[in-house]
């Protein structure tokens, strides 16, 4: 996965509150096991109306999203993840999340924002008006280019694998080391188990 240290960009303001999995990825797809294509089933039904805010040609390319309350609840589908991650969102910045929805973003990349609504309600303006939001995730804020600027909260440890671009495969290999070492000392003092691997 790759780093995430700053998000800059246009930011779609859509607001939506108790937005759940199954709007953000239908069910009919999940299907699949590849992430690649899923941005094409994002927010599908909402997508069929043609004046939907994901199509508009100045959101296109947009790496963040604005949302209302609640945010990813319902099924825990990391499709859902998946699928925003395929549109090119790098960050959603809301009130609140569902919790699993919240941990399958950063596994797959994408930085869940919690800022009260008084500051989301003041992005999605700047975001209607098309100006660019920047975050920083270092500094843990979100600033625009009118001086507005809000300090956000971030479990530590999450805030380590978005920056490193470690998913749970990249954590285990950063021990690679202790477990080579242990496996050494395991294979010498229980040989037979090793010996047991072969049969």
């Amino acid at each position: 996965m790759d780093k995430l240290t700053q998000v800059d960009g246009k930011a779609i303001p859509f607001g939506a509150k108790n937005v759940d999995t199954d709007i953000i990825i239908p069910a009919k797809w999940l299907k699949t096991i590849t992430r690649e294509g899923l941005g094409k089933g994002a927010f599908e039904t909402l997508r069929e109306d043609p004046d939907n805010i994901f199509d508009t040609p100045e959101n296109q390319g947009a790496p963040i999203l604005l949302a209302g309350d609640n945010f990813g609840c319902g099924s825990s589908r990391e499709h859902a993840a998946w699928a925003l991650g395929d549109l090119g969102i790098r960050a959603v910045i809301a009130p609140s999340y569902s919790d699993i929805f919240s941990g399958n973003a950063v596994k797959n990349g994408i930085l869940p924002v919690v800022l009260p609504q008084e500051a989301v309600d003041r992005l999605m303006a700047v975001a209607r008006g098309g100006d660019p939001i920047h975050i920083d995730l270092e500094a843990q804020t979100v600033t625009t280019e009118f001086q507005d600027r809000f300090t956000f909260e971030i479990d530590p440890f999450r805030k380590h694998c978005l920056m490193g671009g470690l998913d749970e495969v990249s954590l285990t290999l950063e021990s690679s080391e202790a477990i080579d070492s242990f496996e050494s000392r395991r294979a010498a003092a229980q040989g037979w188990i090793s010996a047991g691997t072969n049969i």
